[in-house]
């Protein structure tokens, strides 16, 4: 893989499909919105297509709703400190097929 280099595009957080939570997630997330873990999970997460996991949910435009954009034009994540692990190990572990094609990070730009 060509070394990765992060531009804050923010494709990362515009692409379709679940943010899995893995166990203890939402909790840290709820408390750093300063809410209850129930109003967390009834307002900000839905279940997956299969039925199994949490997921954060996302805006109309398919994006996360934790995605902002500065007035510099980059991306941020509005939990940033807490983000699930799914965002931490991007693009090291991900496996979505050309996700290279879609990352800021290599394009010839």
């Amino acid at each position: 893989m060509k070394e990765f280099k992060c531009r804050r595009c923010g494709n990362c957080c515009r692409w379709p499909g679940a943010v899995k939570l893995e166990p203890g997630e939402a909790e840290k997330i709820a408390a750093f919105l300063n809410m209850t873990e129930v109003e967390f999970f009834d307002l900000h997460t839905r279940l997956t297509p299969d039925r199994r996991h949490l997921s954060l949910i996302e805006k109309d435009d398919g994006s996360c709703e934790y995605l902002s954009v500065a007035g510099d034009g980059l991306a941020c994540c509005a939990i940033e400190s807490v983000k699930p692990v799914q965002c931490r190990d991007f693009p090291e572990r991900w496996n979505f097929p050309d996700w290279q094609k879609l990352c800021g990070a290599f394009s010839d730009e």
